[in-house]
């Protein structure tokens, strides 16, 4: 299989305008986050899909690969148009206000479709547990639910599950924004129009379950920072300053 990886880059983000532009000690966040991916030495080839010639000269002139695109509402949309016209069976989707990423859960992704041999799974992506009554609460924090085999059921920023019965301990998943696809299954996912739930919630990977397709969750230890507020970014800051 050929795997590339692909990091989806909005200079006009709404909570954090201008978020992958801010500099990282040396580095900005973008830049960060793109060399991190390159290091991992997990892909055949690493790219950064952008609508801003910022981001863009910004990845070039540090010597990284990156493609233009259309104004897209996702993530998912922009890696779909950047990928059409590339050869590749499987693409590793990083966020790129996640500077942070380590090898093993990018190879915990990449192992799901070595042992996927009837090719049901369309994607697959990271989920860790939260412990943390506040960080359960947070709606900026998107949580999952999966059924017995790992496959996602919904993804909310409310509270799921809803713990109703007190005296049954229930646990709870936040969803990290890193995916792996099967090419096709992300070129069929940019033809689909936005259904009520995704739109609802703001979270692109509902239309996977919307039009019926099997997401692959993954536990992983992995604690980033995403970089979502200016908070954010000072957590961060003090990561590399350590």
């Amino acid at each position: 299989m050929k795997i590339i990886a692909v990091i989806p880059a909005r200079y006009e983000a709404s909570r954090f305008p201008a978020k992958l532009m801010q500099m990282l000690g040396e580095k900005t966040v973008i830049t960060t986050t793109y060399q991190n991916v390159v290091e991992t030495g997990l892909f055949d080839e690493v790219f950064v899909a952008t609508d801003s010639e910022i981001i863009f000269d910004e990845i070039v002139k540090n010597g990284g690969k990156a493609v233009m695109t259309g104004q897209h509402e996702t993530g998912s949309d922009r890696i779909a148009e950047a990928v059409q016209n590339i050869d590749c069976d499987i693409v590793i989707n990083v966020q790129g206000d996640e500077p942070f990423l380590k090898l093993e859960p990018l190879q915990q992704l990449i192992e799901v479709f070595h042992n996927d041999e009837n090719q049901e799974i369309s994607l697959a992506s990271l989920k860790i547990k939260l412990t943390e009554k506040e960080e359960i609460e947070n709606p900026n924090n998107v949580k999952v639910i999966t059924d017995n085999n790992g496959f996602a059921l919904y993804f909310s920023r409310s509270v799921i599950p809803f713990h109703r019965e007190i005296s049954y301990d229930v646990s709870y998943f936040k969803h990290i924004g890193v995916y792996a696809f099967r090419k096709h299954a992300l070129i069929q996912f940019s033809k689909l129009e936005m259904k009520p739930l995704e739109i609802s919630e703001k979270i692109e990977c509902i239309r996977y379950l919307e039009y019926g397709m099997k997401i692959k969750m993954i536990e992983t230890n992995f604690i980033g920072v995403g970089i979502d507020t200016p908070e954010d970014l000072e957590k961060a800051r003090k990561i590399i300053s350590e």
